[in-house]
């Protein structure tokens, strides 16, 4: 499959895109991808290795004569974000990507994400260790495990174990931009059993729907306006409340660090206020898609009668409860940065949302570019949830990446990017969570930048890359990797 993908060019790049396409690999089901490239690596001739936690790690001696060079470490993650559109059965463990050459130029999935993120930047590093042609010092391939769901793989990485000096981190998403910061951010989890109580004989249930929305990532694009799937149908079920709906079960969005496409709930409510119920949603519907014309036009929101459900409804106080802590809940940028001109500092993405048998959890990422403020906010969430006596935890806290704006490994991509591209990047501060900050601090030796080519739409089955701008791409890798040997 995806044999169209080695007529692209640069050929070795694409060449190792299509086995990171061909090979399941969302997070948590890397082994096999891992075993590949091992395999690959004893072709070649490569050293390699894993660390406890499973990442992997290639090398390749410099060059005869460049063996005093700075070590160079090309990274990336293996893992890709697992987003089908509805009604596509696809399953990520077992099934491989279905790419397509639009005749715009991008590259896109049919249905699902395509794994551009981060699969672009490992197949890069491939091509480069396989590059013989390529003149350079010691070469390191690290490859982590995890870092859509967890960072794990990052945040468990062995200590001492890592050569190089100098980072290229490949998991940057803008061409004619070159990153030297990013956010940290921390999963807050919330979990509680909740009341129930029959379905009275007057009461009728009804599926509450919001689909339609584009989703994406939930660092890059939570400024653009877009939907949040989980926001908005709290919103719907609070504007029913008049209705003595009670909730019966509910479930919005996939991933913490995707934003919500879609949300479904269940609702128990008395018979006679069924039809009034379905004019107020039906009002909301044209309120909604008027708020988000331009950004997610989209969105469809439905309330239509189910078969009444075998399960209890929570009762009134607690479905009041809850959907007023949902509503308070914080969703979306906090505050703007001071000091670096259009960056999101803080935010918060409402991911993961859901009820079954009156057993609630919930899923969020709080990222900030200071990791006070990614604290201070996780536990402003925690402190509200408490009120209605959930149990809330915060994990998997990573720290932001500080930048390094004077560092020789910038000034050098800066100087080839003016010679090959004809003009300076744009040196910016991200708020998506690079691997970086977490490897700095394991690491605070090392000199780091982050870039790649143009991605868009992220973690949501939109994701898309630009054709032309991964051969900018690659020019630009090889030549720093030259420039860095000499």
């Amino acid at each position: 499959m995806n044999a169209h993908l080695e007529a692209l060019e640069p050929q070795p790049l694409w060449r190792h895109f299509r086995t990171l396409c061909d090979t399941p690999r969302p997070s948590g089901h890397e082994a096999a991808l891992v075993a590949i490239l091992e395999q690959w690596a004893d072709g070649q001739g490569f050293a390699h290795d894993r660390d406890a936690f499973g990442n992997l790690r290639l090398r390749k001696p410099a060059t005869p004569g460049h063996e005093a060079a700075p070590g160079v470490i090309l990274q990336g993650h293996l893992d890709m974000v697992a987003q089908a559109n509805s009604g596509h059965p696809h399953d990520f463990t077992r099934d491989p990507i279905q790419t397509r050459v639009g005749e715009d130029g991008w590259l896109r999935a049919t249905d699902t994400t395509l794994g551009a993120d981060n699969g672009l930047g490992v197949a890069a590093a491939l091509a480069i260790l396989e590059d013989d042609s390529l003149v350079h010092g010691p070469l390191e391939a690290l490859f982590t495990l995890e870092e859509e769901t967890s960072m794990g793989g990052a945040l468990n990485l062995a200590e001492g174990w890592l050569a190089g000096r100098l980072l290229l981190n490949l998991d940057s998403e803008d061409r004619g931009e070159v990153y030297i910061g990013c956010a940290g951010g921390a999963d807050v989890v919330v979990e509680a059993q909740l009341p129930t109580a029959p379905l009275g004989e007057d009461e009728v249930a009804m599926c509450l729907s919001l689909t339609g929305l584009r989703g994406g990532h939930s660092g890059m694009d939570i400024h653009k306006g877009q939907g949040n799937a989980n926001r908005l149908l709290v919103r719907v079920l609070r504007a029913l409340e008049g209705y003595e709906v009670r909730l019966v079960d509910y479930q919005g969005g996939t991933l913490r660090n995707a934003l919500p496409r879609e949300a479904f709930a269940t609702l128990a409510l008395p018979d006679d206020r069924r039809e009034a119920a379905m004019a107020r949603v039906a009002a909301l519907a044209v309120e909604l898609r008027g708020e988000l014309a331009g950004v997610d036009d989209g969105l469809a929101l439905a309330l239509s009668p189910v078969a009444m459900p075998e399960s209890q409804a929570l009762t009134a106080q607690a479905s009041h409860l809850l959907v007023a802590a949902l509503h308070a809940a914080p969703c979306g940028v906090e505050r703007m940065s001071s000091e670096v001109p259009g960056v999101v500092e803080t935010s918060n993405n409402l991911g993961v949302v859901g009820l079954k048998a009156g057993r609630f959890h919930l899923c969020a990422l709080v990222r900030s570019l200071r990791d006070s403020a990614t604290a201070d906010l996780a536990d402003r969430f925690a402190a509200l949830f408490d009120l209605i006596g959930a149990r809330v935890r915060v994990e998997n806290a990573y720290p932001g990446w500080t930048p390094q704006p004077d560092s020789d490994l910038l000034a050098r991509f800066c100087r080839l990017h003016r010679e090959r591209m004809g003009g300076d990047p744009a040196v910016k501060v991200i708020h998506a969570g690079l691997e970086c900050g977490i490897l700095g601090g394991k690491y605070p030796h090392l000199e780091m930048i982050s870039f790649g080519p143009l991605i868009r739409g992220a973690h949501s089955p939109d994701e898309r890359v630009e054709i032309a701008s991964v051969a900018e791409f690659w020019t630009l890798l090889r030549a720093l990797v030259e420039d860095l040997a000499r």
